[in-house]
């Protein structure tokens, strides 16, 4: 069963009110992952290390351990092919709470929760930046993809900042689960790489005369 928490309103501390997912209209996201085993033959997908084999390695079937890497195995990668081990598919947003955001969880094949709506006039509405579909993966240094519906909102509950930093990968939960998503170690390394670089920026604001 699914569940969707709507970030609504705050007395005093921030509340949230889960809604049945009976409820929800369903979207064309759910089962986006239906059928993937099917787009993606056993064969080729591979012996690289998981921080070098990319999705369209995985989806080509190259392997580099296997003729030198120049053979193509798999199936060609969809014209929609959305790469998640590349940044400029991901976005960023700072919001306070109540964000005014609906998150939904992905199918129970791969877990992790994406935006199903932003409400009018929230806070995530007046910023623009997040959309429905946006696939949630870091809140401030801390990976989320991936988790369990109430793990990953938690660390949205739990972060005590006045603006909280999130990450979301703008793609179907096919392309960042699974044989076309970003290897684990790519995910760390970005994740932690991008609030290196937020840290670095707040310090150069902070020196500045």
């Amino acid at each position: 069963m699914k569940s969707t928490l709507i970030f609504t309103k705050a007395i005093s501390a921030t509340a949230f009110t889960l809604c049945s997912p009976s409820l929800q209209t369903p979207t064309a996201l759910n089962g986006l992952f239906d059928g993937v085993k099917e787009a993606f033959g056993a064969d080729g997908m591979g012996e690289l290390e998981g921080d070098r084999e990319t999705p369209i390695d995985r989806w080509m079937g190259w392997n580099a351990k296997k003729d030198g890497g120049s053979g193509a195995m798999g199936t060609k990668a969809p014209q929609d092919f959305i790469d998640s081990m590349d940044p400029n598919n991901y976005i960023y947003a700072s919001l306070s709470k109540p964000m005014g955001i609906v998150f939904e969880e992905n199918d129970s094949n791969v877990s992790g929760i994406f935006v199903l709506e932003v409400n009018a006039g929230s806070s995530a509405d007046l910023d623009g930046t997040v959309k429905p579909g946006d696939q949630l993966v870091a809140v401030g240094s801390i990976k989320v993809s991936g988790l369990l519906f109430e793990d990953a909102l938690g660390a949205i509950i739990e972060n005590e900042e006045e603006k909280v930093e999130l990450v979301f990968f703008r793609g179907p939960a096919r392309f960042l689960y699974g044989p076309a998503g970003a290897s684990q170690d790519w995910l760390n390394e970005f994740v932690v790489g991008e609030k290196k670089v937020e840290l670095q920026r707040t310090e150069q604001l902070m020196d500045s005369p």
